[in-house]
């Protein structure tokens, strides 16, 4: 959807309470917008002339954000069929790597490839899990849903000997939130990931199995991917919230993706 102030586009934009108009993270406070409601805003003058219950609750529903939160049950069972197909894609991502890329994976049967296949799904979810699970600590709404030009993508990439895009959907989040919050929830995704690439190299090291080799080139690819700096992108949430914060974790992404990619 377009930020009614900068027009940029943005598939989670933030509406405005006030005006009811929908912007980006940049622009979602009514002071950056030039919101035509921003005297309702503002704190009143005088709250102690406020005495009477119908003038307090008149007050207070002015200030409320209007969407209503239902942070649980943690999973409706709408999500829940959005996961189990985007989870039948990922399966098939992970089959069609280990057939079209096998290298050490196709000597040991395919035993390997399916457990290759698991392990890139589980990857997936815990990066959507992180989103998910920060998000909802945040006191945010957040569910996963499938995108309808991500399964496409990811479901030409099961085919296709080419390219690979795991990208089916996302965690989508609603509520009132700043930077920081923005920031925090953006960051878990990728951590995940990034931990997962390290505590799989070092297994791999100690038990030489590729596939550990392969799921941690795996993790360090969609750590990287998403934290470049661009679009909707996690890495440029986390940027616009802390640069330091996004140039460590994109370093660690990138030497993993490099390392890994020198490996096997």
């Amino acid at each position: 959807m377009e930020c009614k102030k900068c027009k940029r586009e943005d598939p989670l934009p933030f509406r405005c309470p006030y005006c009811g108009g929908f912007f980006c993270i940049e622009h979602r406070l009514p002071e950056n917008h030039e919101c035509p409601g921003i005297e309702r805003a503002r704190p009143p003058r005088r709250p102690q002339l406020l005495t009477s219950p119908a003038q307090q609750h008149a007050v207070r529903k002015s200030y409320i954000y209007p969407l209503k939160l239902q942070i649980k049950p943690r999973f409706s069972s709408k999500e829940i069929k959005h996961l189990s197909i985007a989870s039948l894609l990922i399966l098939g991502i992970g089959l069609s790597m280990g057939l079209y890329y096998p290298g050490a994976l196709v000597f040991q049967g395919l035993s390997s490839i399916l457990a290759f296949a698991v392990l890139v799904l589980f990857s997936f979810i815990a990066h959507e899990f992180a989103h998910k699970f920060m998000a909802q600590r945040e006191g945010l709404w957040a569910e996963f849903r499938l995108v309808f030009t991500g399964v496409l993508l990811t479901a030409l990439s099961i085919i296709s000997p080419i390219f690979k895009i795991i990208a089916p959907g996302a965690v989508f989040i609603a509520g009132f939130t700043n930077k920081q919050s923005m920031g925090k929830v953006s960051l878990s995704g990728p951590s995940v990931n990034i931990i997962l690439s390290l505590s799989m190299l070092a297994l791999w090291s100690i038990f030489k199995n590729p596939i550990l080799s392969y799921g941690a080139a795996v993790n360090a690819w969609i750590a990287m991917i998403n934290l470049l700096p661009f679009g909707v992108l996690d890495g440029y949430k986390i940027l616009v919230w802390s640069k330091p914060i996004w140039v460590f974790l994109f370093a660690i992404s990138l030497i993993l993706t490099v390392t890994m990619y020198i490996i096997i």
